[in-house]
């Protein structure tokens, strides 16, 4: 059975006397998501009574905003395939993907992506939704995504991450031993003039910021873990390979494959601050077998 994405406040003193547009603004409700409630077949509702955006708001009132059912992407079909779902609540998942999955649909791989797994579940599970990725991976790199239920959901994770709210940490094996157990590299990232995939460090490139700390030196290779401040495409891999430590079995920047034969890059973390329950939170998944093997020797 399909359960409608809703969003419930129950009014305090403070917000009494405000008219539902102004507190709605307040909780950052969208003028287009208005629009889509109005006119997409969505409800607002005080007391399960159908009201309009000027109706004032007292002290106990119960605020439902009913939003308009979600259409998946035409192009983007559910499929059954495993799902390690970390965490699930009404508003967001966070899922550990393995490597060897695209995030979303490519030319090379239209199909078997996260994005069709996503909807294949909400199908299953009577779920109105569509896929909204807020973290996306590399198709080799491992670790936690997160997903937002829906379009609004995906709006206050978009603000969230603007302003650096979106936390994640990765771990990595680099090539080499590094000197400094910590350090920052901020250099700029563009497209390679002769690839459509490949990066590199160039004067007119985006600003990107990546902090590392090394976490056990072995005997050819770096342990590190590393934190963002930008999301640039391949950031990770292309600042480690520019400091002369590219990842452990990232051909495409120079890595050494004899070891693992994917970039040996896991996002372990993720944090932030649930966007309706206003409270932090944080996840975490375990360094995958084919890194644990490489660090075991």
């Amino acid at each position: 059975m399909s359960s409608r994405f809703k969003i419930q406040w129950v009014i305090d003193q403070a917000n009494t006397g405000k008219l539902i547009k102004e507190f709605l603004k307040e909780q950052e409700i969208s003028k287009r998501a208005l629009t889509d409630i109005k006119f997409q077949g969505g409800s607002i509702l005080v007391h399960d009574r159908e009201e309009n955006v000027r109706f004032k708001l007292r002290e106990g009132d119960i605020l439902k905003l009913i939003f308009p059912q979600e259409i998946p992407s035409k192009g983007v079909k559910g499929e059954n395939l495993p799902l390690e779902i970390v965490f699930e609540d009404d508003y967001l998942l966070v899922v550990n993907k393995p490597t060897g999955m695209n995030t979303i649909p490519s030319r090379e791989h239209p199909s078997g992506s996260l994005a069709h797994a996503l909807i294949g579940y909400y199908e299953r599970a009577g779920t109105e939704a569509t896929s909204h990725i807020v973290t996306r991976l590399d198709r080799n790199t491992s670790g936690l995504v997160l997903i937002a239920k829906h379009r609004h959901i995906h709006h206050l994770f978009s603000k969230m991450q603007q302003s650096g709210g979106v936390k994640r940490t990765y771990e990595a094996f680099v090539e080499g031993n590094i000197c400094d157990s910590i350090g920052t590299i901020e250099q700029p990232i563009g497209r390679k003039d002769d690839s459509i995939i490949e990066r590199e460090v160039r004067e007119d490139g985006q600003y990107a910021c990546t902090h590392f700390k090394v976490v056990e030196k072995l005997e050819s290779f770096t342990h590190v873990e590393l934190q963002l401040e930008t999301g640039r495409t391949h950031q990770i891999r292309v600042h480690m390979s520019f400091i002369g430590h590219p990842l452990l079995g990232d051909d495409l920047y120079g890595g050494d494959i004899s070891l693992i034969k994917r970039q040996a890059l896991h996002c372990k973390q993720v944090r932030f601050l649930h966007p309706i329950k206003k409270k932090e939170v944080s996840f975490s998944a375990e360094m995958p077998g084919d890194m644990r093997k490489v660090l075991q020797g």
